[in-house]
C-alpha cells in the first residue's frame, strides 16, 4: 500500500507541474492553455466547458463525505486518497489533451514592468497553494500519511480544526492561489479567460460543498471562523 501511495503522490506532483505550465501557457510545452486541437470556436467554448465540468464534478464530488462512505467499501480507506488522486491525474490528462483552444486576445500587457507584476503574481499564487497544502497536512492530503499509519498498524488522530498562517486571512488560501494564478497573466486570450471563469466557478461551487462538511466536522468552531475571515480574498465573504 505504501508504494501504491508513494507513486500515485509522484504521478500527482508531476501532474500539477504540468497543470502550472500549460496554465501559463509556455511556449516549451506540448499542450497549454492556447495550444490543443484546432475547433470552432462555439465547438471549442463547449468542448472546453464541457472538460471544466469533468474536472468539477469528479474533484468536488469524490472529497465529499457522502462519496467516500460508499467508495470505502470497494476501495481500502487506506487508499482512499490514492486512488482520488488518480482519478484527478486521469481528469486534467483528458483536459489536457482535449483542450481546444479559441482564438483572440482580451488583453496583452506591453509594459514590461507590468508584465514582471503579473508574472510574478503568477507564481506567487502557485506559491500559496503550495504552501497551503503544508499548513495543515501536506501529506494527509495526498495520501501518505494513511499509508505510513496503516504500515505501522497505527490510526490517526481526531481531526482538529487550525488556522495557521494564510488561514488567519482567509478561510480557502489553495483556492485563492489557483484564483491568482488563473487571473494573473500577461497575455490574457480568450482561451485564458474561459479557464479563468471556469475555475472560477468550480471554486466557489467547491467551497460551498467543502463548508458543508467542515460545518458537519466541526461544528461551531468552525462556523464562528466563517463569521471572521474571508473566503478567498481578505474580509470579503464572511458568513454568519
Amino acid at each position: 500500500m505504501m508504494l501504491f501511495a508513494v507513486g500515485c503522490y509522484f504521478a500527482f506532483f508531476a501532474t500539477f507541474l504540468y497543470l502550472v505550465g500549460w496554465v501559463g501557457g509556455f511556449d516549451f510545452m506540448p499542450t497549454h492553455v492556447d495550444k490543443g486541437p484546432a475547433m470552432a470556436p462555439a465547438t471549442a467554448a463547449l468542448v472546453d466547458i464541457a472538460l471544466i465540468a469533468l474536472f468539477g464534478i469528479q474533484h468536488s464530488a469524490m472529497a465529499r463525505q457522502s462519496f467516500k462512505d460508499g467508495w470505502t467499501k470497494v476501495v481500502s480507506p487506506v487508499l482512499e486518497r490514492s486512488v482520488y488522486l488518480l482519478a484527478t491525474i486521469a481528469v486534467l490528462f483528458i483536459l489536457f489533451r482535449f483542450w481546444s483552444p479559441i482564438e483572440g486576445t482580451v488583453w496583452s500587457v506591453q509594459n514590461e514592468t507590468g508584465r514582471m507584476i503579473l508574472w510574478g503574481m503568477f507564481w506567487l499564487g502557485w506559491a500559496i497553494l503550495f504552501i497551503s497544502t503544508w499548513l495543515l497536512n501536506h501529506f494527509e492530503l495526498f495520501g501518505l500519511q494513511q499509508a505510513w499509519l496503516h504500515l505501522r498498524g497505527k490510526e490517526a488522530a481526531p481531526p482538529r480544526m487550525r488556522t495557521p498562517l494564510f488561514y488567519k486571512s482567509v478561510r480557502h488560501p489553495l483556492y485563492t492561489g489557483f484564483f491568482i494564478a488563473f487571473w494573473a497573466t500577461p497575455d490574457m486570450t480568450y482561451s485564458h479567460l474561459l479557464a479563468a471563469v471556469g475555475f472560477t466557478a468550480y471554486i466557489l461551487v467547491g467551497i460551498a460543498y467543502e463548508e458543508k462538511d467542515l460545518l458537519r466536522v466541526f461544528g461551531n468552531e468552525y462556523a464562528e471562523y466563517r463569521k471572521q475571515v474571508g473566503k478567498i480574498i481578505p474580509g470579503i465573504g464572511k458568513q454568519g
